[in-house]
């Protein structure tokens, strides 16, 4: 049941923010060209599904280590990208700082379930 927990708690963060990309995707896509993505409609619609479908995919434990690898990726691209602390103006960077510590301890919990799987509460084990 703890594994169940913790998979679960991982996954929230991704399928919640994948589910507010989604609905408000005109904002999604701003922001994408706003980092100056080539292509910032098929950027937005590969964001909502690595988040919201890797972290729906999580939830339920099924193909976890693939998934937790995929996400592994994701949240690398991410956090290279968007919260490069060291080039925001010092009134940003704090907070940039945590954002890009704490995505590394997201990138270390999914590794995590990349090397042990979901646990014995899981799709992936029926």
């Amino acid at each position: 049941m703890t594994a169940l927990v913790g998979r679960i708690l991982v996954a929230l963060l991704f399928a919640y923010f994948g589910f507010l990309k989604l609905t408000g995707f005109h904002g999604t896509v701003g922001y994408f060209a706003k980092w100056g993505f080539p292509l910032p409609e098929v950027t937005a619609v590969v964001s909502v599904i690595f988040e919201l479908g890797g972290g729906v995919l999580l939830i339920l434990g099924w193909k976890t280590r693939w998934t937790a690898w995929a996400l592994v990726l994701y949240t690398l691209i991410a956090t290279a990208v968007a919260h490069r602390f060291w080039s925001y103006p010092p009134e940003q960077a704090f907070a940039q700082t945590s954002f890009f510590f704490k995505n590394l301890s997201v990138i270390g919990g999914l590794i995590l379930l990349a090397a042990f799987g979901p646990g014995p509460v899981s799709v992936d084990r029926r």
